[in-house]
């Protein structure tokens, strides 16, 4: 059986602007590091992200 793989994604904060690039399958919460605002949900598998996704990183 093959695992799903985890993937990085660049995300772009719906407040500041800032990019910042995170883990798909996060186990906390993410914040923006400029303004904190939440930019991801754990959901026991992959995060809810609640930014803007710019790119999928291989």
């Amino acid at each position: 059986m093959d695992a799903a793989k985890s993937k990085f994604i660049k995300v772009r904060c719906a407040k500041c602007k800032n990019e910042q690039v995170i883990f798909g399958n996060a186990a906390q919460v993410v914040k923006c590091l400029v303004c904190a605002k939440e930019l991801a949900y754990p959901t026991g598998g992959k995060s809810r992200i609640s930014g803007r996704v710019l790119e999928i990183l291989e």
